[in-house]
């Protein structure tokens, strides 16, 4: 954290006199037991369609559903001509939408299956010349297969891979890949992906 031992947030003074910025932050998917996670590293300045793509690749989603931050009663992402309401995403960076520690925002992917996700800023601080950013820390648990149905899709998807005699094992076992596993997670490859954002 960027606190101080007087409680004043260090990351917000660095930015206040003109210096870059990460946000460390935290993203679970929400309504799965057991939960699946990531903590990860981003530059503040991270425009949000871009945010978005980092959010996909942190998680594991592979990108061709659309999405959509929601913030209280606002609607944030690409705008279209059925929408009028929708707040234009291409025109807000990660800082002025989360611009201090303990926000969170509501990020939605895939709105057929329904995959809701909460994102909270766990710190923001000055760049380490140490470190390469983006950067996944920490996080657990594979992210579930596109287009298993969502929640419930996914807590069927689960069962009848962990049970060999449900009659529906093998077809599953097919569709979801042999080296699908629920319960692996590797930051590595994670942060890989991130870094493979443009």
């Amino acid at each position: 954290m960027s606190m101080t031992e007087s409680g004043f947030d260090a990351g917000i003074l660095h930015r206040f006199l003109g210096g870059p910025s990460v946000h460390l932050l935290r993203i679970e998917l929400l309504y799965v037991e057991p939960m699946v996670w990531r903590r990860f590293l981003v530059p503040s300045e991270t425009k949000l369609p871009k945010f978005s793509r980092m959010l996909e690749a942190a998680m594991g989603w592979d990108g061709y559903h659309l999405h959509m931050f929601g913030v209280a009663d606002l609607r944030i992402g690409l705008p279209d001509d059925f929408s009028t309401d929708i707040i234009d995403e291409r025109r807000i960076t990660l800082e002025q939408l989360l611009p201090r520690v303990g926000l969170q925002v509501r990020w939605s992917y895939d709105f057929g299956d329904g995959w809701e996700h909460g994102v909270v800023v766990e710190a923001i601080e000055a760049p380490s010349p140490d470190v390469r950013y983006p950067k996944c820390t920490a996080g657990a648990r594979a992210c579930p297969p596109e287009d298993c149905g969502g929640v419930y899709g996914y807590e069927h998807l689960r069962a009848v891979l962990a049970d060999p005699a449900n009659p529906e094992h093998e077809h599953l076992r097919d569709w979801a890949g042999a080296d699908f596993d629920p319960d692996a997670f590797d930051h590595m490859v994670a942060t890989a992906r991130l870094r493979q954002v443009r």
